[in-house]
């Protein structure tokens, strides 16, 4: 069967890419970038942006020859790359009836348990309206319901976890007491692999989770157990308090980063993560993964303890890189002009020659610290500052040899650090 994949590189549209091929199913995959086809070579990858598919005959091109569609693609809140009305309902639908009129035999669609209409956010909200104008439609659907889902892979909500958990000293959390049901990654996977099958049941509505209800608190103390570090107490944080981390979740998104801190991610859990998998677990007779099941199927590693250590450092090294580079910028631009209104007695041959670098760089450190704080951009902003550093540091070894010993000195005390931590920063910059 060939079949598409949309969100083809997000946590649960890889791992059922990955199962679908080992199913041997012909398959092409769907996703903003080209990058992940590296990843995936098996499959045939093609660029389907849903912000920008919003009309039916948009898609019927990218539907010929397909057989079915699993369609995994979901943002969760408002941001400088995504918007989730635009994405969850307007390209979802077109998607939806441009599989309708191209005769496509079925279609899986990846939702959310707590797709209501009167849900707490748009994520919510928009998964609903798209799940009812599904319903309308002449086609054999499956809609697929996750709870929290856990997967080896980190992302979004199962990330944060994993950094809630290595939290020094103790487990700071909000919501601590909300209800939620998890799903291991290979029974969301399963399930889908069973219902693109010709015989499996259609115009169905799975929960598809395990059907035991834990609190944030037991899912966070498990994970920290997993990954081998002792038991912390668990902090309850002020509503307050977590308002102003929302907040700051979601001016990152504006920035274009993707952070599960977010008042969508706030709202959906003070609503809780909890339906009702029992149908679902009839029909297709999968017995679910528990909590203590899921985390025993794949041993953590010393490259899980890292990534749990490194995941809330990332945008502390962001912030600071971004803060020292824009604060280096703003000095020499002071200096500058205290020069030129005369503060520093410095002849005028002298200021040409010396004070023009000066400039120049107090220019351009600013642009490349807000560069690092903007996700389209960070990259090159921190290869441009990692150059600026090393161009820094052969400055000073390059000086005549009665400086060579104090620009040396002063390489190591500040250049050489700076120079770890751009190379720190642009190792763990992925985020998927």
């Amino acid at each position: 069967m060939r079949i598409l994949v949309t969100g083809a590189y997000g946590l649960i549209g890889s791992t059922c890419l990955a199962r679908l091929h080992a199913a041997g199913h012909d398959l092409v995959a769907a996703g903003r970038a080209a990058a992940p086809r590296r990843r995936f070579p098996y499959a045939h990858w093609i660029t389907a942006d849903f912000a920008r598919l919003i009309k039916p005959e948009s898609w019927l091109p990218l539907l010929a020859g397909i057989d079915a569609v699993v369609n995994c693609v979901g943002v969760l809140q408002d941001g400088a790359r995504d918007n989730v009305q635009r994405v969850q309902f307007d390209g979802t639908v077109a998607l939806f009836e441009a599989c309708a009129q191209a005769g496509v035999k079925r279609l899986v669609h990846i939702s959310a348990i707590g797709a209501e209409p009167d849900g707490p956010s748009t994520f919510s909200r928009s998964k609903a309206a798209a799940e009812a104008r599904l319903k309308t439609l002449a086609l054999d659907w499956v809609i697929v319901r996750p709870g929290l889902v856990l997967a080896p892979a980190a992302h979004g909500g199962s990330a944060l976890l994993r950094g809630l958990a290595a939290f020094p000293l103790c487990s700071p959390l909000v919501g601590a007491d909300a209800p939620i049901q998890i799903v291991d990654i290979d029974d969301v996977a399963e399930t889908v692999a069973r219902a693109v099958a010709p015989a499996a049941p259609v115009k169905v509505v799975w929960d598809v989770a395990h059907p035991h209800i834990h609190t944030l608190a037991d899912i966070v103390r498990d994970v920290r157990g997993w990954l081998g570090f002792r038991p912390r107490h668990v902090v309850r944080m002020p509503r307050a308090l977590a308002t102003f981390v929302a907040w700051l979740g979601d001016a990152a998104g504006w920035l274009g980063w993707r952070s599960p801190v977010s008042s969508t991610g706030l709202a959906q859990l003070e609503a809780g993560v909890v339906g009702d998998p029992r149908p679902w677990m009839t029909a297709t007779g999968i017995e679910p993964r528990s909590l203590a099941a899921a985390l025993a199927a794949h041993a953590a590693g010393v490259q899980d303890r890292w990534f749990a250590r490194l995941y809330l450092l990332k945008p502390l090294a962001l912030v600071t890189l971004a803060a020292i580079t824009i604060a280096a910028g703003l000095e020499e631009l002071i200096t500058f002009w205290m020069v030129r209104v005369g503060l520093f007695d410095i002849p005028f041959r002298i200021t040409a020659v010396t004070l023009l670098p000066i400039l120049v760089h107090s220019v351009i450190a600013p642009v490349i610290g807000i560069g690092i704080l903007v996700r389209a951009t960070a990259r090159l902003a921190l290869s441009a500052l990692l150059a600026v550093t090393i161009m820094g540091i052969l400055d000073y070894a390059l000086r005549p040899a009665h400086h060579l010993n104090i620009g040396v000195l002063h390489a190591l005390e500040f250049q050489a650090p700076m120079l770890l931590a751009i190379l720190f920063t642009l190792a763990i910059l992925d985020e998927r």
